[in-house]
């Protein structure tokens, strides 16, 4: 057994801040932008294509930690949009909400936006009347071309009658890779990946458990709708998503609302544990690990087999708290937190 001389030289090597000259009995997280007591609303928006891991935990807890300190509203809402790339799993669902549950997180509300296609699609036909959006049916490479040149495409203003059909075509006629939706911003805005970004696609042929549509909002797009409908005011920004606000903006101006203070929140690794989908299946595949539960892997379900508690969890994210970088610990790290948790926890719920 580790003495609590050993236990804090672990603590120390990755929070030092923690042993600072102060009372650590008192250490709080700080206080959100612009937060009011009972006004506060968030969200934690994960894309379920595989089991919950302890990034996943960061972000479900630290979310939790504020919305409790302020006596606020919790959501949880799966971003399910992206049925080509990241295609979700039908069981990703039920494990997150039964992993938010062993870590003691109760959400207000539990939203899936694959359920809510026709609210997209609504706003999107607004956008289109406005004059903001428009349907493209230019060749792949010939708009980026004309997007590195700052120019307009020949589809960006035709009339709106023809955009509003354009947009129906994308249901009914149009097949993968011939028509995207785009929302119009500064065709010389100094970053070229936010000149008339994507907002829909066609997606043919595709596995998602829960839809068989065709026409798929870009999570940007149905992120930043759902967001204000739902009235969220502060988020924990994986710095992974960073340059998501600045797309979203131009909804949210177009629209005239307000968007939600933002911070942004560095991801949380463990050393030498395989921490993409991918790189998982492969070792389940090849028999290096015995499934998603394996003890050796970062999945919640994997930590919990290994006898990590869910205090020992909270511990730990209450110690690393919101950083801007991101952060990667070492299983000693990681038991030292439990320990921590089982002796002398200073983490508030």
């Amino acid at each position: 057994a580790m003495s609590a001389e050993e236990i804090a030289k672990e603590l120390l090597a990755v929070w030092p801040e923690s042993f600072e000259k102060r009372d650590e009995e008192r250490r709080e997280l700080p206080d959100l932008p612009n937060a009011k007591r009972g006004k506060v609303v968030m969200r934690v928006a994960p894309n379920p294509n595989g089991p919950p891991h302890l990034g996943h935990a960061k972000q479900l807890l630290l979310n939790w930690f504020y919305v409790r300190k302020y006596d606020g509203k919790y959501i949880l809402r799966f971003d399910d949009t992206d049925p080509k790339n990241k295609v979700p799993m039908k069981e990703s669902y039920v494990w997150f909400q039964d992993e938010a549950k062993w870590l003691g997180v109760k959400p207000d509300v539990v939203m899936i936006a694959s359920d809510r296609l026709d609210v997209y699609y609504d706003y999107a036909k607004k956008l289109i009347e406005m004059g903001k959006a428009y349907v493209c049916t230019c060749d792949v490479e010939k708009f980026r071309d004309l997007k590195e040149k700052k120019k307009a495409c020949p589809c960006r203003d035709l009339p709106i009658n023809e955009q509003l059909s354009r947009w129906e075509k994308m249901f009914t006629t149009y097949k993968e890779g011939e028509a995207v939706y785009r929302v119009k911003t500064e065709l010389d805005n100094p970053n070229p990946a936010l000149r008339e970004w994507p907002g829909f696609r066609i997606i043919d042929n595709h596995k998602h458990p829960r839809s068989n549509a065709r026409v798929w909002p870009l999570l940007n797009f149905n992120s930043s709708i759902d967001d204000h409908l739902t009235g969220v005011t502060h988020i924990l920004r994986g710095r992974d998503l960073d340059f998501t606000e600045h797309q979203q903006r131009y909804l949210y101006d177009y629209f005239g609302w307000t968007y939600p203070n933002t911070v942004v929140n560095g991801m949380l690794s463990i050393e030498g544990v395989p921490a993409h989908k991918s790189e998982i299946l492969k070792g389940i595949k090849n028999g290096e690990y015995s499934g998603w539960d394996d003890p050796r892997l970062g999945t919640l379900m994997g930590l919990r087999k290994a006898g990590v508690t869910p205090e020992g969890i909270k511990q730990l994210i209450w110690d690393l708290g919101v950083r801007k970088n991101n952060v990667t610990i070492t299983r000693a790290n990681l038991e030292a937190a439990v320990k921590k948790a089982a002796k002398c926890p200073t983490f508030v719920e």
